[in-house]
């Protein structure tokens, strides 16, 4: 899939302020000015700045323009809803009717699955997707990966996380019920054990506005 203009030159100006390009407080060119260096409209330029701000990396200041944050990478899910039931984090964080469905199989593991699980490939593994609505609106989907000998992640030290705005792949666009070529919030997680055997791999999608980013690494004991 070709990845949207505004995705592009979001991306750009995400890796010139997370390199240190762009330090805290530089002000962006106008929107006229990256429409015209990017060749693209002033609708697809508002798009990226809006997908800079979601992530935390840029703050609009009224009548003087745009301006990279002060603290570009401290903006993330918090970590501590990590270790309960997708049912249990979701009603701390609402007094809204919840509900969360699961679909349980067991599928031989692709040759990138079986790499990432550090299995053999075509080993049979468990596949789980979990979905949640809130008041009837899809608000989660996740598809998480495990070998059969591990159960939950109670066995796991350590967790990984990446949280981003990407594209959704097309089982999570369809149930987030997404317009074509609108990002969606995805998070990637790793559990490894204390001798960093990963024990579970988890790929959940968000609707966009609902949590920011950040990438972090925890202790889970």
């Amino acid at each position: 899939m070709t990845e949207p203009a505004y995705v592009r030159i979001a991306g750009e100006y995400a890796r010139r302020i997370r390199g240190g390009e762009l330090p805290p407080g530089t002000q962006l060119p106008s929107y006229a000015e990256i429409a015209q260096q990017s060749g693209v409209s002033d609708i697809v330029v508002r798009k990226a700045i809006e997908l800079l701000q979601s992530q935390g990396l840029v703050r609009s200041v009224r009548r003087r323009g745009i301006f990279v944050a002060d603290r570009p990478n401290l903006v993330r899910v918090s970590p501590e809803r990590q270790m309960e039931t997708a049912e249990r984090s979701f009603q701390n964080e609402t007094d809204q009717q919840i509900q969360v469905n699961r679909e349980v199989r067991q599928i031989p593991a692709t040759g990138e699955l079986a790499e990432a699980l550090g299995v053999p490939a075509e080993q049979v593994v468990n596949h789980v997707v979990t979905r949640a609505t809130e008041n009837g609106r899809p608000i989660s989907i996740s598809d998480t990966y495990h070998p059969l000998d591990v159960s939950d992640i109670s066995g796991a030290a350590f967790l990984e996380e990446t949280i981003s705005d990407q594209l959704p792949a097309p089982l999570h666009a369809d149930w987030l019920r997404t317009t074509p070529g609108d990002l969606v919030k995805t998070v990637h997680q790793r559990f490894l054990a204390a001798d960093d055997r990963v024990i579970m791999i988890s790929d959940i999608s968000y609707p966009r506005d609902r949590y920011d980013t950040f990438v972090f690494r925890m202790a889970l004991k």
